[in-house]
């Protein structure tokens, strides 16, 4: 009996010894953040310097998942207003130009993570064109608007970010060859209906903003499978956690915030949600491979 302890006792050691535990992996990792303001948190405490006209929080998501990862090495490069031209060229913002955003990669990088597209669609703007301070008959609808031919002028411009993501991929890929990407979507910005006149987004133009982001996150899943990276879906967590719900239960503020963030953008606690949607995505895909 002790000598098939002693035995079981050198096993289990020689095995610690071979297969270090998941957060010893995890603190080994190299991270990268692209994206835009949906991943920087404009305005949400504190800025982080340098780069001051990024609006980049030391509370984003981004890094709060470095440091839930252990993550040895750590660039932040999101930047509100980032496109994906802006990958890679030099973004003018209020305070000045920063880097193109892959030129924060190397060969040793060995996690990415970018949250990009949506300003290359209008994203932000399309949302705020449909805000209605007044309901019809009086106040116009805005969905009629993106409509030209018989097409949705804004699933056409979707449509037509695909190539553009597929090169990235390819171009993260080969600045990092290392490196697991993950490509993250948008959060839920409005509920089936609206809240008319909480948000002054009426109900047909709330179901319009609704449908479209749908459409543009599951592009951007589509996206992602084909070039064989991961998606991190961050619309289905924020169901009831949308502009229209009370403050400390949303996770993204309304046109008139009521925490410091942007208007339609995540607020903290947001990011801190959305660091453990990442996190567990991350570590998740870690653990598989």
């Amino acid at each position: 009996m002790v000598r098939r302890m002693i035995t079981f006792l050198a096993a289990v050691s020689l095995l610690l010894v071979l297969s270090p535990p998941a957060q010893a992996a995890a603190q080994a990792e190299t991270y990268v953040a692209l994206g835009d303001s949906a991943a920087a948190g404009p305005l949400v405490p504190n800025p982080v310097l340098p780069d001051l006209g990024c609006l980049r929080s030391d509370r984003n998501y981004p890094r709060l998942t470095a440091q839930a990862i252990g993550a040895a090495t750590f660039r932040d490069v999101t930047c509100s207003g980032a496109d994906t031209t802006d990958m890679y060229q030099r973004q003018n913002t209020e305070l000045g130009s920063v880097p193109p955003q892959l030129d924060a990669l190397s060969q040793d990088t060995t996690l990415v993570t970018v949250h990009i597209g949506g300003n290359d669609v209008g994203l932000t703007g399309f949302i705020e064109d449909c805000l209605n301070l007044l309901p019809p008959p009086i106040g116009d609808a805005c969905n009629d608007d993106y409509v030209e031919n018989g097409q949705d002028t804004w699933r056409v411009k979707t449509d037509a970010l695909r190539p553009r993501l597929t090169q990235l991929v390819a171009d993260i890929r080969a600045r990092a060859p290392q490196a697991r990407i993950f490509m993250v979507g948008y959060a839920t910005y409005a509920p089936p209906n609206g809240c008319y006149p909480r948000v002054p987004i009426i109900r047909a133009d709330a179901n319009y903003i609704r449908a479209t982001l749908m459409y543009f996150n599951r592009m951007l899943a589509e996206q992602a499978a084909g070039a064989g990276v991961g998606f991190i879906d961050l619309q289905t967590p924020s169901v009831g956690h949308d502009p229209c719900t009370s403050p400390g239960t949303r996770w993204i503020e309304p046109y008139i915030p009521a925490a410091p963030a942007a208007p339609f953008h995540p607020n903290a606690l947001g990011m801190r949600n959305f660091a453990t949607v990442v996190t567990a995505a991350v570590t998740g895909a870690l653990a598989k491979s």
